[in-house]
């Protein structure tokens, strides 16, 4: 008899910003494969749709520590401990030639995409440690291996996920937990619109012209959806991957430009 080795019944799964978009195709699957997911999300709104549709969800902002910390808390109170933190929060940032961007804007794309990771992984790094089979899955992009024109924050703080992966899993891997990182390319909702909305702002384009150099950036000719996204995480958690450790797994159809 086979095995189904997908079936992660009882994993104890955090999803940060998984309440909406890839966030809750990340939850959902987790869920339909037997794990018992909490879902945390700045927008309140999000988290009550959440709560409404039978997912353990809270309020949280993961790039202020104190949160971070008062999170830690809820996830051991919730699930009894975590065997699997997902870092997917994380802002598209500002768009426009170095020169135009605002400080402001800049450290705040750093303080979501870079800093709420390591909060989330500082403080909840107790409880991985108390795991039999402990996985951390950070969100990345395309463009933390891509240069993309205007998007520099958002790239550079892509680039750090990346870093940061690398060397928690080699800081990590002694210990059994496996830290590796996912690397979407465009993938189709409202964010990406926005993208490609301010995009076409800064080049003086249309946004039909630039969503078309969007939907053909990958030699598949299509964007992501966000269950590619999902499927990979449940994989890297799964013991199917249990060999697969400090890599950035690109779910791009083969992107090599972006715009």
């Amino acid at each position: 008899m086979t095995t189904n080795r997908l079936d992660l019944t009882g994993t104890r799964v955090l999803v940060t910003a998984g309440a909406a978009g890839i966030g809750l195709a990340i939850a959902t699957e987790f869920r339909a494969l037997g794990a018992r997911v909490l879902v945390t999300d700045i927008n309140s709104d999000a988290v009550h749709a959440a709560q409404a549709a039978g997912f353990a969800a809270a309020v949280s902002d993961v790039s202020d520590e104190p949160q971070v910390v008062a999170l830690a808390e809820q996830v051991t109170a919730e699930l009894g401990g975590l065997d699997v933190l997902v870092n997917n929060a994380g802002i598209a940032g500002p768009t426009g030639p170095i020169e135009s961007l605002d400080s402001a804007a800049w450290r705040a794309t750093f303080d979501v995409n870079v800093h709420g990771q390591f909060y989330c992984i500082k403080h909840l790094l107790p409880l991985l440690r108390e795991s039999a089979d402990a996985s951390i899955i950070n969100l990345a992009s395309a463009a933390g291996r891509l240069g993309m024109a205007g998007r520099s924050p958002y790239s550079a703080s892509k680039w750090a996920v990346v870093g940061l992966t690398k060397t928690l899993a080699i800081e990590l891997g002694s210990e059994g937990i496996r830290v590796n990182a996912i690397c979407p390319g465009a993938v189709n909702g409202p964010r990406i619109q926005s993208v490609i909305e301010a995009k076409a702002d800064m080049l003086g384009q249309s946004v039909e012209e630039v969503s078309a150099l969007y939907h053909g950036q990958s030699s598949l000719n299509r964007l992501v959806e966000a269950q590619d996204i999902a499927d990979m995480a449940v994989f890297l958690a799964s013991p199917l991957a249990r060999m697969i450790n400090g890599q950035a797994m690109a779910i791009d159809g083969n992107t090599e430009k972006l715009y």
